[in-house]
């Protein structure tokens, strides 16, 4: 039981030295243990600090963003919107000069047509006076003195221009 219960001198001595090194670490140890705390605790918190401010600033960067996309997309609209108007209007324009150029050739065709007309005219007028003149030549010099013979003789004539 010796072992269980120290001496008086004993426990004074370590009662001394207990106090001694308490001391001594207070006195060498504990401020500059305490001082690195406090730094590390000052740092911690400027490090939230920062932190903090990264992420408000990032919510302002997104927020930022978001605004840019959405005037990009409006933009975008607007672009496809102008340039839809504008292919309608080329459109619309081609379809415009095809017509005017259809109308065109008709009336070009017309015109053909009509001189095409007026010169087959012609020269049905021109065939017309020659026989005409022909068939007056035949008469005449055939000089018929019978009439029923020259009436014979020019239901002859017409049979032959009738086949021509």
């Amino acid at each position: 039981m010796q072992l269980l219960t120290p001496e008086l001198g004993l426990f004074f001595w370590q009662l001394v030295t207990f106090l001694l090194v308490v001391f001594l670490l207070s006195k060498y140890a504990w401020r500059p243990i305490l001082q690195g705390i406090k730094k590390r605790e000052a740092e911690i918190n400027d490090a939230l600090a920062a932190a903090e401010k990264a992420r408000s600033e990032m919510q302002r960067i997104s927020a930022e963003n978001e605004k840019l996309l959405q005037e990009a997309r409006v933009e975008k609209d607007q672009i496809l919107k102008k340039a839809q108007e504008t292919a309608r209007q080329l459109v619309e324009e081609a379809k415009e000069n095809a017509k005017k150029e259809a109308n065109r050739m008709i009336e070009d065709a017309r015109r053909i047509i009509e001189s095409e007309k007026n010169a087959a005219l012609s020269e049905i007028k021109e065939q017309i006076a020659t026989l005409s003149v022909q068939v007056a030549e035949r008469i005449l010099k055939n000089q018929l003195s019978e009439e029923a013979k020259q009436k014979a003789y020019i239901e002859e004539l017409l049979k032959d221009v009738k086949l021509n």
